[in-house]
């Protein structure tokens, strides 16, 4: 399936049903993506304090 290619700018962190956790390699932002039959959402993951989420990033 398309959500398993780590090639590009995102890799999965994890996947789970209809939602996938992306991160930017660039950026190290998150992101989570769900997709349900032809519909699909994509939006930036915050904390508590509405800053978004960062994982480091290996260089």
């Amino acid at each position: 399936m398309w959500y398993h290619e780590n090639n590009g700018r995102f890799i999965v962190k994890e996947h789970k049903g209809v939602s996938t956790i992306l991160v930017d390699k660039e950026t190290g932002v998150n992101y989570l993506l769900v997709k349900i039959d032809y519909g699909v959402g994509l939006t930036v993951m915050v904390d508590a304090d509405g800053k978004p989420i960062v994982t480091p990033v290996n260089e």
